[in-house]
């Protein structure tokens, strides 16, 4: 009997090894893969091969499973900052804007909406410059640098680290001072990276806001809270 036991139990191993292999087997190696993902943009990153970098957290993204709602959000943001630098600045925009009316929808975690609305107004406040650099009307490149400092306003009032709201304070200046500054004494300033290889932001602006604008009211999200060298942290 005992024998029999035993055989019925080695009998089982392998169901058992299968079950774990279709089952967390394949979460643990999925995670694994998007690990390895991880390491690859955080290094191309430092070496400032922001498309690459961009391209890697996608294919981190894409290993992630879908239960994993918060990690997932992380790598969304992480793959929208590294695109500010590879000349798409409005899409990055419009896709942290996205990310964050998800993120609140979602009720996520409060520290990680506070970094996706913080590299947010980053964002918002360097289309601005652009858009004011490129000759856009007031009407056009103002809304950008104001969402930008309702953004910084409302992060450095509700942040409770002391350094973060210290921060997000220099950010809000530094938009205001944007939102004041002649065109003249903007054109002196030394252009940041993330804006060197941004063209037509003006034009990619203006459609971002025609699709909006024809977007069924039914279909439309509520975005609200959305929306140098001084320069907002999280850009450099």
């Amino acid at each position: 009997m005992r024998k029999v036991m035993v055989f019925a139990l080695w009998l089982l191993v392998p169901v058992v090894l299968l079950a774990y292999h279709y089952g967390p087997g394949q979460t643990r190696l999925a995670m694994d893969r998007a690990a390895k993902k991880i390491a690859e943009a955080r290094a191309l990153e430092a070496q400032e091969d922001w498309k690459a970098a961009y391209q890697a957290w996608g294919e981190a993204l894409a290993a992630t499973p879908p239960e994993q709602t918060g990690p997932r959000l992380q790598l969304r943001l992480s793959q929208a900052h590294s695109r500010m630098f590879t000349g798409d600045l409005p899409e990055a925009m419009s896709d942290m804007a996205n990310l964050l009316a998800e993120a609140q929808h979602d009720k996520a975690d409060a520290h990680l909406q506070s970094e996706i609305r913080g590299t947010l107004g980053t964002a918002q406040y360097y289309v601005a410059w652009l858009m004011r650099l490129e000759g856009a009307t007031t009407e056009e490149w103002l809304p950008p640098v104001e969402s930008a400092r309702q953004n910084f306003r409302l992060l450095a009032e509700n942040s409770k680290d002391t350094k973060a709201a210290s921060d997000y304070g220099m950010n809000l200046e530094a938009a205001i001072r944007l939102e004041r500054m002649s065109l003249d004494e903007l054109q002196v300033q030394p252009l940041p990276k993330c804006c060197s290889g941004c063209k037509n932001v003006s034009q990619k602006c203006r459609s971002q806001c025609q699709s909006k604008a024809e977007t069924k009211p039914e279909d439309k999200k509520d975005a609200r809270g959305a929306g140098f060298n001084d320069v907002p942290k999280g850009g450099s």
